[in-house]
């Protein structure tokens, strides 16, 4: 086995026997890596205490010969216990960890997902508004590859407008004559909301308060992610 250091996030935890846990972690020079975690359900074990779903850790592991590793040390590098700690936090974090884990690739190296992860779980933590999560999704999707086509229409290219509707599997807004037979009802301001989030001005669109806009941008992102990765977000239930 050979011995590797890194920094990540800690996406999810699950029990093992009666004393170790398997987390998976988003390292970023590592990528997704999975890991054992031993004795760290014991009574007073201040390791397990770090390995927190959303704790930005540094860590240290042995590369098992299997798609297991052995977690040997961690320290924390921001702990997030704010998100923890509210609910509704908690719930947008949890749908960005999920959507990240779907999205990661074992052991491929993903620097750029690494730092979106980062930065919008410390976001998050700052300023807790839903509007990160939704930001989230659509910058996941662009970085994915989806780029969304928000200033023609995605089925015929028409670029006069309006676009009244946005359409799954064409990856982006359709005209009012594409709109009348396929595609879901888009209302112009979430259409202004999703170009603002990825045109530039993202901090103005997080400054923006939560409403029946950012509920709609959010809900289409989620489909579109899921769309994309054939599989509901278990936790997007919650949102």
């Amino acid at each position: 086995m050979s011995l590797y250091r890194d920094q990540g996030v800690v996406l999810r935890s699950i029990k093992l026997g009666e004393t170790d846990r398997i987390v998976t972690i988003l390292g970023q020079g590592s990528g997704k890596v999975r890991g054992v975690a031993k004795g760290v359900r014991k009574p007073g074990s201040r390791f397990g205490a770090r390995l927190e779903p959303t704790s930005h850790v540094a860590f240290q592991c042995y590369r098992g010969r299997r798609d297991l590793d052995v977690v040997t040390q961690v320290e924390t590098i921001d702990a997030n216990r704010a998100l923890r700690e509210h609910y509704g936090c908690l719930t947008h974090a949890v749908s960005m960890l999920e959507a990240t884990d779907q999205v990661a690739q074992e052991r491929e190296p993903n620097p750029a997902l690494y730092r979106l992860l980062v930065g919008a779980l410390r976001t998050l933590a700052e300023s807790p508004t839903p509007i990160v999560s939704t930001a989230f999704f659509w910058k996941l999707l662009s970085l994915e590859g989806f780029h969304p086509m928000l200033d023609a229409c995605a089925r015929c290219g028409a670029d006069d407008g309006p676009f009244p509707a946005y359409d799954l599997d064409e990856g982006g807004v359709l005209c009012s004559t594409c709109g009348r037979v396929m595609g879901r009802r888009l209302d112009p301001e979430t259409l202004v909301l999703v170009q603002r989030i990825l045109g530039g001005d993202l901090r103005g669109a997080l400054a923006e308060p939560p409403g029946t806009v950012s509920i709609d941008a959010e809900r289409l992102a989620v489909s579109a992610l899921e769309h994309h990765l054939e599989r509901r977000l278990r936790s997007a239930a919650l949102l």
